[in-house]
Formats: structure tokens, sequence, C-alpha cells
């Protein structure tokens, strides 16, 4: 039987603060977006708030050079509120969930116009800037301007869930888990503990196989207790995901260049550019060409989304047309994954 979850006044939650702090002052993660730990020095609430937007369902390897290149590109938010939506959106590219990119810009300008450039130092003030949520809203407000804001994000469910052995199964059981996250929070050094928790969850608390010998806290843990912390958070059976499927036309000109269209700002991929597609549908795909030409098969490739799964088709011919006309090399760095990926399969046909 599972242990009886521990309430927050069962924990000695000075003694939990300070075993992870230490840890956290030796085991600190070195991310281009970070201080030290304990350094006073200030951070630039701009790269904070870049990286938690490029976090969110995205790893730190995967995300880290394209923080490098943002910034490099952008140094500064009001240089990032200058830039041109299809620049941003180019360079977005192979990070997906591709709303994210357009609030970043919405933000940037909003930062920029609005508030001379320099963020707002309050989880409220923070929270009013366009596509900013709640979490990054806290997150920002605690690691860029040490505010005690109760940051939550899935490596801290994770840490807080085993903590107190949380039987609630997700995602119902988000809203218990931020309570419980929130009793831990304090205004002694919120950017580290926050920080803190987000490492342990990455590297130790992980979600399968938790390396429970070596977590600074494995004494205060009611998972630990009940032999099974892997268990935790408890998941319920995740439904099958649709299937779709669709085509995307590769179409040359015979001069080294291909067809691409921009997508409507609106839906997957919104604001992206893409290879010439129909609707995608759990039936049979459209296979209405968007110009008369010799088309021909060039097999199909597979992508999954958050929400369905997808078949796409890929035809290929050499004709004219009313298209964004784009260097072949080029249209490959410019394309979210999915028609990277078809188009590679249409050149090699």
């Amino acid at each position: 039987m599972p242990a009886v979850a521990p309430s927050p006044a069962d924990l000695n939650v000075s003694a939990l603060r300070r075993a992870l702090l230490d840890w956290y002052d030796a085991n600190a993660r070195v991310l281009p977006w970070r201080r030290p730990p304990g350094s006073r020095v200030p951070v630039d609430p701009y790269r904070v708030w870049l990286s938690e937007v490029m976090l969110q369902q995205t790893t730190v390897p995967h995300a880290t050079p394209y923080f490098e290149r943002f910034t490099a590109r952008w140094p500064t938010v009001s240089d990032l509120a200058a830039a041109e939506d299809g620049d941003l959106m180019a360079a977005w590219a192979g990070l997906g969930y591709y709303a994210r990119a357009r609030n970043l810009l919405a933000c940037a300008r909003a930062v920029a116009r609005d508030h001379g450039g320099v963020f707002p130092d309050t989880e409220a003030g923070l929270l009013a800037l366009p596509g900013v949520g709640a979490y990054t809203a806290a997150a920002v407000a605690a690691i860029a301007f040490d505010r005690p804001a109760n940051v939550s994000d899935g490596n801290v469910e994770r840490v807080v869930a085993r903590l107190f052995a949380v039987e609630t199964p997700m995602p119902a059981a988000k809203p218990e888990l931020k309570r419980l996250a929130a009793t831990l929070v304090t205004s002694d050094r919120p950017g580290d503990w926050a920080q803190a928790l987000m490492d342990l969850g990455s590297t130790v608390c992980r979600p399968k196989s938790p390396l429970c010998l070596m977590c600074p806290i494995h004494d205060h843990c009611a998972g630990r207790a009940t032999g099974q912390p892997e268990r935790y958070p408890v998941k319920t059976k995740k439904a099958a995901k649709p299937h779709r499927q669709g085509v995307a036309w590769v179409l040359r000109d015979g001069q080294g260049r291909v067809a691409l269209v921009r997508r409507p700002d609106k839906g997957l991929l919104g604001g992206m550019l893409g290879l010439p597609t129909g609707d995608w549908a759990e039936g049979a795909p459209d296979f209405t060409p968007p110009v008369a030409a010799d088309w021909r098969d060039a097999g199909a490739v597979e992508h999954v989304f958050t929400h369905f799964s997808l078949t796409l088709a890929v035809k290929v011919a050499q004709g004219r047309g009313d298209f964004i006309w784009t260097l072949e090399a080029e249209a490959a760095k410019a394309l979210p994954t999915l028609f990277r990926k078809a188009l590679e399969r249409g050149l090699a046909a």
C-alpha cells in the first residue's frame, strides 16, 4: 500500500530548503542564461525570458544553440522587437510550437513600445505582457528579479509529486502540486530555489530510474518511502492519438529553386514558410495539386504532433506559379521540421 502523503506541516521546510540549496550551490548546471548560484550579479531578464519561452516543450540541449544564435543576432529585447516576422519565424524553425514564436515577437514589441525596452519586475507586471503565461511570469520574476514566485514546471511537478506522494493522477493533480510547491517558496534566494528544483528534477529526480541515493532531500520524500518513487506523478492512460493524412507538393523551377508558401497566421505551423499542401484529414487526403504539372510520387514522411500523428505523401514536379521561390539549400534552413523532411524526400526522388 502507498504511504499516506504528508501535509506541508509534516515537513521540516527549513532543513529541506537548506539541503537542496547546498546541493544546488555545488551542482548547478552551467547554462548561458544563468548566473552562478548565490551570485548577486544582475541577470538580464531578456535572456531569462527568452530561455524560458524556448524551453517550453523543448530540452536544454536542443534549445541552447537556438538561444545562442538568437542572442547573437538580437542581443536585446528591443533588437528582437525590431525583427521582421519572417526572419523570426525562420530562426525559430525546429523549435516547434510556432505560436510561441508569434507570442515571442508580440511580447518583445510590447516591452519595447510600452516599457521602454525594460521588462516589468513583478509577476503581475510580467503576466500582463502578451503571450506571457503564469509559469513564464513566475519564472522570470523569480530568476531575473529574485521575487518569491512559485515556479512550477514539469520537473518541479515531478519532484513535488514524489516528495508528497500525491495520489491524484495527472493532469488533475496540477493545481494540488502547484499549491504544495508554493509551501516551499520563501523570500530567501527565490531564483536559486526555482532553478534548484528544476535541476533536481532534470538530473536526479528523473522520470524513469530516479537517482534517489544521490538526492539531497531523499530523507524528506514520501514517494521514496513507498519504495516506488517512479510511480509518481501518477498518470492516467493516454488515449491513442488520431492519425491524419495529407500531401506535400515539391515544385521545382529547374533553376535550383523550390516553391514555398506562407502558412496562415492562425492554425498549426501558423506564419511559417511551408510546402504547398492541402488539408490534413483522418480520411483520404486531398490530392488536388497547387498547379498543373507532371507530378510523380516521392514516397511519404511521418511526423508526430502533440495531438495527432501524420503521414504526408510527397509529390514532386517541375513547373511555375505564384509562389515564394527559394533556393533549395535556403529553403531547407527556413522550413519547420515536417516540411524539411518532406523537401528532402522530394529532392532525393
